[in-house]
C-alpha cells in the first residue's frame, strides 16, 4: 500500500479515500478512540482474496502490521505459538518448518497474511487453518479486546463468524496456533504422494518444497499475472446429486464429505464448461487451472465480475449446481 492505492493481488488499480496501517493493539486503539474510523471500514490483510468492484473505496482502510511469532507453552508433544496478524502467512509455515512443527506445511505458499487466514478459514490439500487454531485474539470497534476460542470461531469450509457482517467490528491482532512435534504428514490428498515418488526419508522440507512445486505449476504468480488463487469454492451436494452426476460423467473427481454429502471441484466443472484458458476482455480463466481468475491487464472489478458470472451460469446450465465465489467483492 502506497500513495494512497491499495495492493490487490488482482492488480487492480484502486484508490483509498483513507488508509491507516498500525503496528501493536495499543495503536489500533488509538485510532479507535480518536474516531478516526470511519464508516464504512475494511479491515484487509494482503489483498490476495479480494475484488474491488470499483476504482476507489469510498471509506477507511486498516491494514495491520503486527508482527511477531511468540512461542507461549510447549510439552513433549505439541507447541503452542502465539503470532502476529501481519505476519505473511507462508512466512510462519516456513518458520514452523525450520523449527521442526508438523501441521502447517501443507498450506506453504497460500498467500496473504495470518489474520486473514484466521477469517477465511484458508485450507489446501487436505488441511485447513482451523485444525491448528486454538484461539482469535482481536480488537472490538469499541477498543475492548476480545479472544474468541476455536469454538466460538464456527469454522466451516473457507467460512467462520468472523465473515458474517456483524462481526466486522473485531479486528484481528493475534492468532493463536497449536502444532505438533510428533511426525505426521497428510499426503493422500491431490498429487502428493505421486510427486513424492520414493523419496525416503519424508520430512518437513521436503513436503513444503514438494507442496511449493505443485501449486507453482498450477497457479500464476500474482506479482506476474493478477489473481486472487482460487477464485470460487468447491461445492458440496447431496448424494443423490451426486450420484446422478456421476452416471453422466463416470470420471468425475470427487471427495466424499460424510454420509449425506460429497464435495465436487469446481475446477473441473468449469473445465467441462469450455471456459479453461479462455477470455472474457481482459479478464480470463486460467490456462492450467479453471478455479483462477486472471487479470490480463488492464481489467478492472467489473470485467473480473461479468467473467465469473458468465461462468457461474453456465456451471448451473450444465450441472444444476450453484458455485460461488471464495474471493470477498468490495463495493
Amino acid at each position: 500500500m502506497k500513495n494512497g492505492l491499495i495492493y490487490n493481488t488482482f492488480g487492480l488499480k484502486v484508490e483509498a479515500s483513507t488508509l491507516f496501517e498500525y503496528s501493536s493493539e495499543e495503536e489500533l486503539k488509538s485510532l479507535i478512540a480518536e474516531g478516526r474510523i470511519k464508516v464504512p471500514y475494511l479491515h484487509m490483510g494482503g489483498g490476495s482474496n479480494l475484488l474491488f468492484i470499483n476504482e476507489r473505496y469510498e471509506g477507511t482502510v486498516l491494514h495491520s502490521q503486527i508482527k511477531g511469532m511468540q512461542v507461549i507453552a510447549e510439552n513433549d508433544t505439541e507447541v503452542f505459538v502465539r503470532v502476529g496478524a501481519g505476519e505473511v502467512w507462508d512466512d510462519f509455515v516456513d518458520f514452523c518448518v525450520r523449527q521442526g512443527w508438523y501441521g502447517a506445511e501443507n498450506l506453504s505458499l497460500i498467500p496473504g497474511e495470518v489474520g486473514a487466514s484466521a477469517v477465511q478459514n484458508i485450507g489446501a490439500y487436505g488441511v485447513e487453518v482451523k485444525d491448528l487454531i486454538t484461539m482469535v485474539e482481536t480488537i472490538g470497534l469499541d477498543g475492548q479486546k476480545r479472544v474468541f476460542q476455536l469454538d466460538e470461531c464456527q469454522y466451516a469450509y473457507r467460512d467462520s463468524i468472523f465473515k458474517r457482517p456483524e462481526m466486522k467490528q473485531y479486528f484481528v491482532t493475534f492468532v493463536n496456533f497449536r502444532l505438533s512435534k510428533v511426525p505426521h504428514f497428510k499426503l493422500d490428498y491431490g498429487t502428493i504422494r505421486k510427486e513424492l515418488g520414493d523419496a525416503s526419508p519424508v520430512t518437513l522440507t521436503l513436503v513444503r518444497q514438494t507442496i511449493i512445486s505443485i501449486r507453482q505449476s498450477k497457479l500464476p504468480d500474482p506479482k506476474v499475472l493478477g489473481n486472487a488463487g482460487s477464485f470460487f469454492t468447491n461445492p458440496i451436494v447431496s448424494r443423490e446429486k451426486w450420484q446422478s452426476l456421476l452416471e453422466q460423467y463416470p470420471k468425475m473427481p470427487y471427495y466424499e464429505i460424510d454420509e449425506a454429502h460429497v464435495k465436487i471441484p469446481a475446477g473441473w466443472m468449469i473445465e467441462q464448461t469450455g471456459w479453461k484458458g479462455k477470455a472474457l476482455g481482459p479478464a480470463a480463466v486460467h490456462d492450467k487451472q479453471a478455479l483462477v481468475l486472471v487479470n490480463l491487464g488492464g481489467a478492472t472489478g467489473a470485467d473480473i465480475v461479468a467473467l465469473s458470472e458468465a461462468i457461474c451460469h453456465d456451471v448451473a446450465r450444465q450441472f444444476g449446481i450453484e458455485i460461488h465465489p471464495e474471493v470477498n467483492f468490495i463495493l
